[in-house]
């Protein structure tokens, strides 16, 4: 336990690639923190930023570090200056040490060793799968990424799968410190009812189908499926409309593809509960990201009540279970899959994606991150949704 008597541990968590118009990774950082705040612990966020702030927010404490532009991301950033972050961590004095990047910030974890602080590394994505979105042909994909999952397991006390599919690459090269911890879904947040037939009425028109895209817009998502597979629904007389709200580096040339599709881009929704009605008030929801291990706008999708086409390549086949249909990457398959799943009644459809949802409840994901960091896992539930 921490030395600050009856304050719980304080926990400093460090993030890099996080943009003010991230999804998944932001969401899940934010919900984590209120969650180890609710426990009754002391969470610290480290994020890069465009300047220097230092705040107290619902999900704890926030510092951000002016860090540089990442070219062609569309907005990320990277913390950097090892020595004035480690002053940094060293002066917060952390019980524990967890981290969400397992490139540029892998420093951490031999800091970390040497200060006799415990710490986790959180595998968002699986390194061969980015690897692979970014054109390294399998095996040497797979190579390079045995390569740095070594060096990962080696520098952590425990690394963080939140999916099986997502724990493969690290059982592959016998890590022994892996632990797995689903992440969850703000269920009251993101429900059924939302559901907006007017909202419904500015997209589509009666008798069409409306699909929607939930997806930041840079090459490891690959977006271009879900133009394709509006494309060859189209052409087989399927009536459909979709829309896509995201944003980042394709965005022109997703615009430029979709010219003579019914496709609607919204660029960037900030508010959750626009994005959410959205999520809601669609027929399906498509995820072609095919690195994903884990996909919290899918899964966020089916709290709305709305079933989901994914990549079977991710780990979503994992998450969605009967709601949802998974298909290869591309979009012949993907409109395959959209007619599956319109196959079945709406009422099956999205008593089904619910269902599953609640299968994923943020508190649980909590204490398994909390158990995690053998942290004492006294979880608060929390009635409302967080807002940073």
């Amino acid at each position: 336990m921490s030395a600050r008597a009856g304050t719980g541990l304080r926990i400093v968590r460090m993030a890099n690639f996080v943009a003010p118009a991230s999804g998944g990774l932001r969401t899940a950082l934010r919900e984590l923190g209120a969650g180890y705040l609710a426990a009754g612990h002391e969470p610290v966020l480290i994020v890069p930023g465009a300047r220097a702030e230092d705040r107290m927010t619902a999900q704890g404490r926030v510092i951000i570090v002016p860090g540089p532009l990442l070219p062609g991301t569309g907005g990320y950033r990277v913390l950097t200056g090892r020595r004035d972050l480690t002053r940094l961590v060293e002066g917060l004095a952390p019980d524990r040490l967890e981290v969400s990047d397992r490139t540029t910030l892998r420093w951490t974890g031999e800091w970390a060793r040497r200060a006799r602080v415990p710490a986790v590394m959180v595998s968002h994505e699986t390194a061969d799968g980015v690897l692979r979105t970014w054109g390294l042909p399998e095996p040497a994909a797979r190579r390079a990424a045995d390569r740095l999952n070594r060096r990962t397991a080696y520098a952590y006390s425990r690394v963080v799968c939140t999916t099986e599919w997502a724990e493969r690459e690290f059982v592959r090269i016998r890590a022994r410190n892996v632990v797995r911890a689903p992440l969850g879904v703000d269920l009251i947040g993101c429900r059924p009812g939302l559901r907006d037939l007017a909202l419904r009425a500015r997209y589509a028109c009666e008798g069409e189908v409306l699909l929607a895209l939930c997806s930041r817009l840079s090459v490891e998502k690959r977006p271009g499926t879900a133009i394709d597979a509006v494309r060859v629904l189209r052409e087989r007389g399927l009536p459909v409309r979709l829309v896509v709200a995201g944003d980042g580096p394709l965005r022109a040339r997703l615009e430029q593809r979709a010219r003579a599709l019914p496709v609607t881009f919204l660029g960037h929704v900030a508010d959750r509960a626009r994005l959410a009605a959205l999520q809601a008030t669609s027929d399906l929801c498509l995820a072609p990201g095919p690195a994903e291990t884990f996909g919290l706008a899918a899964l966020e999708a089916l709290a709305c009540g709305t079933p989901v086409v994914a990549s079977a390549s991710s780990a979503l086949a994992e998450i969605l279970g009967p709601a949802g249909v998974v298909a290869a990457d591309d979009g012949e398959s993907f409109a395959d899959a959209v007619e599956a799943l319109l196959g079945r009644t709406e009422r099956l459809r999205r008593t089904t994606a619910r269902a599953r949802a609640e299968c994923f409840g943020w508190d649980r994901a909590v204490a398994a991150f909390l158990a995690a960091h053998e942290a004492p896992v006294r979880v608060v539930a929390r009635p409302e949704r967080v807002r940073s």
